[in-house]
């Protein structure tokens, strides 16, 4: 909340209790503490004592101030749990709506694309986590909080746990990857974790502290290795997962198996990646090509006779 708001800040401090008797995780809290504060430095008092005319007008604000409708939408549902569950104001909650939000197809690499992006890397470092992104098709905050002992090179997996949705999933482990993450440990620095057990060390630790890279520091280090491999597409990284997927469909693959894979909870979030599979579609016949549209299978018949 504002801090130039002192009668909000007891109200946060329920609100992040809230948050954690509910489960929400650190990036769900951040997110809806921004949205409360934004909400609040509009207001400008605090927002327990908002009328549902202050809601109204706040949303008409972001409308109007141009907000994409995704963020709009992020700001209400932080907005929404404030008033449905810290405050009790379901009068409140009543004047909130999420406005439809646009279908659009994610952007995938051709597997060109990603050789390039993986034999142009500028480092060890930088191919290995984006391996395990394209190539395990993991998540970019999965990739940063890897331990030595999620790897399990006898069984040929990775174990995932606590991921998005507080679950734990398994993905397979390539033997090109094994081979990068075996070169990139005797590279790694371990000034810092030598006294840490191997298997609860980070795979890809920060330069500062004793903690992991960040997911944003991923990033950079993304945009780095794009622009090295001459990719002018807006890559991000949650792209390589979309290609994963996608790549993963156009081979053939059960597509229940890449709902494990990925850890979706329904089907159809899978289901959407086969409008961008792109192999899948230029493959599929045409009901046009059973109709005889130029006459030359008459003309072959008449040959024929």
């Amino acid at each position: 909340m504002n801090r130039q708001i002192k009668s909000a800040k007891p109200l946060c401090s329920r609100m992040i209790d809230d948050m954690v008797r509910r489960g929400l995780g650190r990036t769900s809290q951040r997110g809806h503490l921004r949205a409360c504060e934004q909400f609040a430095v509009w207001l400008g008092r605090s927002p327990d004592t908002a009328t549902p005319d202050d809601v109204k007008l706040f949303q008409k604000h972001l409308i109007e101030s141009g907000a994409a409708i995704q963020n709009r939408n992020r700001i209400m549902t932080g907005v929404k749990f404030l008033f449905r569950v810290t405050l009790r104001r379901h009068e409140l909650v009543a004047e909130i709506f999420h406005m439809k939000e646009p279908k659009r197809v994610p952007l995938v690499l051709s597997q060109d694309e990603i050789r390039r992006l993986l034999v142009l890397a500028p480092d060890l470092r930088t191919r290995t986590m984006l391996s395990l992104a394209y190539g395990c098709g993991m998540r970019a905050s999965e990739v940063v909080k890897l331990r030595v002992g999620d790897i399990n090179s006898e069984q040929g997996i990775i174990r995932l746990l606590q991921s998005k949705g507080a679950k734990d999933r398994n993905v397979m482990l390539p033997a090109e990857v094994l081979d990068l993450l075996r070169a990139w440990w005797c590279e790694r620095p371990n000034r810092k974790d030598a006294d840490i057990p191997a298997s609860e060390r980070w795979l890809f630790p920060s330069r500062v502290g004793r903690g992991h890279i960040t997911a944003r520091q991923f990033t950079r280090i993304l945009h780095d290795a794009v622009a090295a491999a001459g990719i002018t597409k807006k890559v991000t990284l949650h792209t390589l997962r979309h290609s994963f997927a996608t790549h993963l469909l156009e081979r053939g693959e059960d597509i229940r198996v890449i709902q494990a894979l990925l850890g979706h909870a329904k089907l159809t979030t899978t289901a959407g990646y086969v409008q961008v599979a792109t192999g899948m579609i230029a493959g599929t016949g045409s009901p046009l090509d059973d109709l005889d549209t130029t006459g030359n299978r008459g003309k072959a018949k008449a040959v024929s006779t």
